[in-house]
């Protein structure tokens, strides 16, 4: 059924890719599912097993370490739920299969912050709810997956009446509609005559990787629907407990759940035997640290105020509104064993801090280069790093703490994954652009202290505008705005502002959008399709249009976008 699974999601991987919200042609959540997919199967047939508990834990962690972009995490995690439920069964039968689906939308749920309904967990979790209720009265597998796959489709179909912007553009969630594909290669496996899986011819042709990144389906538009002072239990807190030092009693993870619950929600406690994890939204973080100081000394605490968050998104003051922070992934790092053969070497001889940052074009990956960034993953634009390529690249440094810059709304949940599997000192740096991620590295100082620096950069990230200048790959009407396919956009934070049929009147448009509460300094980066007559004449008349203004180019070489600008 896996296999059979991820080859209906291949196949079909270029038409869930299209069902992105943003007409740029970098829509890539069939791709990102895919490839997540494809690690996880890899690793299967790898480690084959008669037990379905044992093939799914082997799955599961085949899908963590290759999980990719924000669907492919969350898809991950449907699975880690999945092998959570059939834990300790060597076969299934329809009601246990039901409640193994429903602990994978529980997983899934946990693993984000803010979950916004409309996208593939609403698809997971109508059709996990809907099994369980007729698993029972349906002991055949097949008719029950027949059953299952049906309301798969209808949640689907509805994703759009929850989502105002997916109905605007037409679309049913790109994410929800990778994951009815996957049930459909399920149940095709049931209904073959000797039930095996036959690879189809479709699935050996690679899949085209297209060449950007995704945007979410979580919108301004989504947010807008919650008032800031609706958020309850407002401090979103997440830190560790050093069982090793500071104890004074012993861990009751019972009594401790419950007492974080009496002003907080969102509680994920994971206790091990030297450390715990532990995740809580709360209205009192000093009684939090209170209550947790009693089992240890608390390290890598953050503590982010939603309030604040959810006003800078409905005010766009923090860049890309289109997917703030409410995906937030909270992977225990005891839960999954990284093997590496990297030896650490002793404190005296780590550098204090490390830098991993995501980009692509030669031109900006020297720039993070220049800027003493450790370890340039090659994505963003066209392809998203896995948590496994995280992992890897967190190991190859030598430092005591380490910062992630993802550059890419699509790539922090990833980012943030690896980061919670590693036993390292690290922090993700929310920068979902570019420029974000620039001006991150150039506020960063090395003789101040992590939380100065975290402080520096967060506050660098939020007061710089980006902006991009890319085609449309399909004619579309969002917010207002009639596109067709082949004309330039200008988008600002991640939300188009202008087209029109040629780069230069783009660029001014964009320009004019990005200056109306005027700058300092403009940096434009070049793309692997900019025209020097188009940057000549672009930068001639911000000179002759913003004389005040600082204007600075430099030579990309990223793919897609033509143009990538900072204004500060």
């Amino acid at each position: 059924m896996v296999l059979s699974g991820a080859d209906s999601l291949n196949r079909h991987a270029e038409h869930v890719n299209s069902l992105n919200v943003f007409p740029v042609p970098d829509g890539d959540t069939g791709t990102n599912m895919n490839l997540t997919m494809t690690a996880g199967v890899t690793e299967l047939k790898a480690k084959m097993s008669a037990s379905i508990a044992k093939s799914a834990e082997v799955l599961s962690k085949g899908l963590l370490m290759g999980a990719r972009g924000n669907s492919g995490v969350i898809l991950s995690q449907l699975f880690r739920g999945f092998s959570r439920g059939v834990a300790g069964l060597d076969e299934v039968n329809s009601v246990q299969f039901a409640h193994a689906m429903q602990s994978g939308v529980d997983t899934a749920y946990k693993a984000v912050v803010k979950p916004v309904e409309g996208t593939i967990l609403t698809v997971a979790k109508e059709t996990a709810k809907y099994a369980v209720q007729i698993a029972r009265r349906t002991p055949d597998l097949t008719e029950f997956m027949r059953e299952v796959l049906a309301k798969s489709k209808e949640a689907l179909a509805k994703t759009p009446d929850m989502l105002p912007v997916l109905k605007q553009v037409g679309v049913v969630d790109s994410g929800g509609q990778g994951l009815v594909y996957i049930y459909e290669g399920f149940l095709a496996v049931l209904e073959s005559a000797d039930g095996s899986f036959h690879e189809s011819t479709a699935s050996s042709a690679a899949v085209h990787i297209p060449s950007g990144a995704a945007t979410p389906h979580v919108n301004a538009s989504a947010q807008a629907k919650l008032h800031t002072e609706d958020i309850e239990f407002l401090y979103d807190m997440e830190f560790f407990i050093d069982r090793t030092r500071g104890v004074s009693k012993p861990f009751d993870e019972d009594n401790f759940r419950k007492a974080l619950a009496k002003n907080g929600d969102s509680i994920i406690v994971i206790p091990d035997d030297e450390i715990i994890k532990v995740h809580v939204h709360s209205r009192k973080p000093g009684e939090v640290f209170d209550l947790a100081m009693e089992y240890g000394e608390l390290t890598q605490m953050h503590i982010l105020n939603m309030r604040e968050q959810h006003r800078e998104i409905i005010h766009g003051e923090h860049g890309d509104v289109s997917a703030m922070p409410e995906l937030f992934a909270e992977i225990p790092v005891q839960e999954v064993a990284v093997e590496s053969t990297l030896v650490e070497p002793p404190a005296e001889e780590l550098a204090p801090y490390g830098f991993i940052a995501v980009a692509m074009g030669d031109g900006i990956r020297d720039i993070f280069s220049s800027l003493g960034v450790d370890v340039v993953l090659s994505g963003g634009q066209t392809m998203n790093p896995s948590t496994q390529d995280f992992i890897d690249a967190i190991e190859s440094i030598s430092a005591q703490h380490i910062f992630i810059l993802p550059n890419n709304s699509n790539i922090v949940m990833a980012a943030k994954q690896a980061a919670e599997i590693v036993e390292r000192d690290v922090t993700v740096l929310v920068s979902k652009t570019i420029p974000q991620g620039i001006a991150a590295a150039f506020a960063f100082q090395e003789d101040e202290s992590l939380e100065v620096n975290r402080c520096a950069m967060e506050d660098a990230i939020a007061h710089i505008t980006s902006g991009q200048v890319t085609y449309a790959v399909r004619d579309t009407t969002l917010d207002g705005l009639e596109i067709k396919a082949g004309h330039y956009m200008g988008i600002v934070n991640g939300k188009i502002v202008t087209t029109t049929e040629s780069v230069a009147d783009t660029l001014q448009q964009l320009m004019t959008k990005m200056l109306e509460n005027n700058g300092e300094v403009v940096t434009l980066l070049t793309g692997e399709e900019a025209k020097d007559e188009d940057t000549e004449a672009i930068v001639a008349w911000l000179s002759e249009q913003y004389p005040n203004a600082e204007v600075e180019v430099h030579q990309g070489g990223q793919p897609i976008y033509s143009y990538i600008i900072s204004v500060e």
